[in-house]
C-alpha cells in the first residue's frame, strides 16, 4: 500500500491530465500461485478447478488481463519497492 500511496502523491502533483496510471507492482501472478500461499497458510488442501465452477468469477479469472506500470514508471519515475504479492501474502500477516 505505500507504494500505491507514492503513486498517488507522485500523479497528483506530476501527472498529465488524462493520463491512466497503473499501480502494478508485479506482472503476471498466476492465481493458482496465489491460492497455494493462501492454502498453505490456512493449512488448506487447494487444487485446480474449471474455471466454470466459479460462474461470472471464473470467466474473469481465466481471461488473461495483463497490466503493466511500464509506461507510469516512465512518466513518473514510480519504481515499487515494497515487496510483491506472493511474498507479502507469505509473511503471513494476513491469517493470523
Amino acid at each position: 500500500m505505500l507504494d500505491a500511496a507514492h503513486l498517488i502523491r507522485l500523479a497528483a502533483e506530476q501527472a498529465p491530465a488524462g493520463s491512466r496510471l497503473h499501480a502494478v507492482g508485479d506482472q503476471g501472478v498466476p492465481t493458482r500461485d496465489i491460492a497455494e500461499v493462501i492454502g498453505r497458510h490456512l493449512n488448506l488442501p487447494t487444487a485446480s478447478v474449471p474455471a466454470g465452477d466459479f460462474g461470472f468469477l471464473g470467466q474473469i479469472l481465466a481471461v488473461d488481463q495483463p497490466a503493466s506500470a511500464a509506461l507510469t514508471r516512465e512518466l513518473l519515475g514510480w519504481r515499487p519497492i515494497q515487496p510483491g504479492l506472493i511474498e507479502d501474502l507469505d509473511k503471513g500477516h494476513y491469517f493470523s
